[in-house]
């Protein structure tokens, strides 16, 4: 809700599609870089401890941008700085709170579904929270929505001193965390299932994912709205993910993940190309709320998959992994759809998106039979 905040209102005060780019580029691109390292520290100590300093943190910097929009303070750079600094908190708290989630299922039966709902609602908060940002911004204004984000973290707290984790403690490690990088991404690389999915979501991440970025430009320009019209198109991609989480929630199984993955992200792709050419703003919402099917149960479907497959003494740095993939390539992808929307117009800019998205998930099926030609008609 914080992150759509922002972008409107920097959108609204600069006008610049590039500047757009930057804030997420800022808020995303630690996870590109310490996402590796986040892994191998929370794989060596208290991984509750750390989501509680996280939170914390989160909170006072979201304090800080409630306060200065609250009295005002229009600063960019300020909003710049602070948007890096959420970024940093994050690669530690996403990897952190992923990996922590496995160790609270008791059923070891129940660990598929179980994982499959987290990222579900991972997800989910991700395209609902800028659909309800959107309905606030049109309703009560800009501070509000900060000021919300900023006193959510109360509840959050609360939640977290409420709970009784009975962890396993774990030995400390006499290896060198570097080592312990080298160790994850030998891992990884070495595991043609994980990276090729980790691939897939790191090209979707860099090409496709950041047409979110030109929403408000969408909105605004192309429809000739205002922020009323903006929340429309956070809400139909929210009305989107919240039917991709109703089936991925109920899965049993993770047998059929791969195959969910590869129908996911073609629906994604064809959706942004029709999205980029709708001549009406129905037409236009119809297709966003379809965008949001594919992508939450693309991201999903390759975060369940990846946290089911990985032996658990390497869990934290393969999702440290999945994480620098899915947020790190964010912020380069949305400076590069900012620049491709400034040179070519955000129609063509969405529409090469979605292109790129269709070539990629068609790599990700020829790669998939080339390795593994027996199982490549189930997809498993």
């Amino acid at each position: 809700m914080q992150k759509t905040a922002v972008a409107w209102l920097v959108y609204r005060l600069t006008g610049s599609a590039l500047l757009l780019g930057l804030v997420t580029f800022v808020s995303l691109i630690p996870s590109l870089i310490l996402s590796p390292f986040a892994g191998s520290l929370i794989d060596r100590y208290n991984r509750f401890k750390i989501l509680m300093i996280t939170q914390v943190v989160s909170m006072v910097q979201a304090g800080t941008l409630a306060a200065m929009i609250f009295f005002e303070y229009y600063s960019i750079p300020m909003i710049i700085i602070l948007s890096l600094i959420q970024g940093i908190i994050n690669a530690f708290d996403v990897t952190c709170r992923q990996s922590l989630m496995v160790e609270m299922v008791d059923k070891k039966e129940d660990l598929p579904n179980a994982i499959a709902l987290n990222s579900t609602m991972t997800n989910l908060a991700r395209i609902a929270g800028p659909a309800l940002a959107g309905i606030l911004l049109s309703t009560f204004g800009e501070d509000f929505c900060f000021i919300s984000n900023f006193l959510s973290y109360i509840a959050v707290l609360l939640c977290l001193f409420m709970m009784k984790l009975n962890l396993t403690a774990t030995p400390p490690s006499q290896k060198s965390i570097w080592i312990e990088l080298e160790e994850g991404f030998r891992y990884v690389s070495g595991d043609k299932e994980l990276s090729s999915m980790i691939v897939l979501i790191g090209i979707s991440s860099l090409f496709v994912i950041p047409f979110n970025t030109l929403m408000p430009i969408f909105a605004k320009d192309i429809f000739l709205g205002n922020a009323k019209t903006f929340s429309w198109f956070e809400s139909a991609a929210g009305l989107g993910s919240v039917i991709s989480a109703m089936y991925l929630a109920n899965l049993k199984t993770a047998k059929p993940l791969v195959k969910i993955t590869i129908i996911a992200s073609a629906i994604f792709g064809f959706s942004l190309i029709f999205l980029s050419t709708a001549g009406s703003l129905p037409i236009a919402l119809v297709f966003m709320t379809i965008t949001g099917i594919g992508m939450m149960a693309q991201t999903s479907s390759i975060n369940t998959y990846i946290q089911t497959h990985a032996i658990p003494e390497m869990r934290g740095r393969a999702i440290s992994y999945y994480v620098m993939a899915y947020q790190g390539m964010i912020p380069i992808g949305s400076l590069l759809i900012g620049w491709t929307a400034n040179a070519f117009g955000p129609r063509m800019a969405v529409t090469l998106a979605g292109i790129v998205g269709l070539l990629a998930t068609l790599g990700f099926m020829f790669y998939k039979h080339k390795v593994n030609p027996a199982k490549h008609l189930a997809f498993d």
